[in-house]
């Protein structure tokens, strides 16, 4: 059915008047203006925190609680060689840099750090820039003929912790 001018209608409850409370019998919640009789709720300037349980211990302060956040946690971004590969073969691009790697969108934050890691093979030779690499990645790339250059950006642990 084809939407026109003689068939347009208001999206659901568009058309309701607010709840108007204190505003006598006539209005459907007169008297106690909603807030029923006696108690916390019912008094003027009651406001309750959130999780409140009406003093029973709340489900917050109940459950155990586990482990810690490291705040000196270096987080990185994870590249595969594959992924790298497959780039390569797409575009001839042979010196990974930072900046190629962001306008290939394997890194959304210019300031990331990445982590290379040797998922699938490596035919070509090419020239990768990281602040970390795997092991085996790190093999990868040398046996095919490339290079890993590590970048220094990336803070070691001891830094961190200071």
């Amino acid at each position: 059915m084809a939407l026109n001018l003689s068939n347009l209608r208001a999206p659901k409850k568009a058309n309701e008047n607010k709840k108007r409370v204190g505003r006598g019998m006539g209005s459907g919640m007169g008297k106690t203006s909603t807030r029923g009789h006696k108690g916390q709720g019912s008094r003027s300037g009651s406001s309750l925190m959130r999780g409140f349980e009406g003093g029973q211990m709340p489900l917050h302060r109940r459950l155990p609680k586990r482990g810690f956040t490291n705040i000196f946690r270096v987080e990185y971004t994870v590249l595969g060689l594959d992924r790298v590969a497959e780039i390569h073969a797409a575009t001839g691009v042979s010196d990974f840099t930072l900046e190629t790697i962001i306008a290939h969108n394997l890194l959304r934050r210019k300031n990331g750090l990445i982590k290379v890691l040797k998922n699938g093979e490596l035919n070509a030779a090419i020239t990768l820039h990281a602040h970390k690499f795997s092991k085996s990645a790190k093999e990868a790339i040398e046996k095919a003929g490339g290079q890993a250059i590590v970048l220094g950006s990336a803070p070691s642990a001891d830094q961190a912790s200071v």
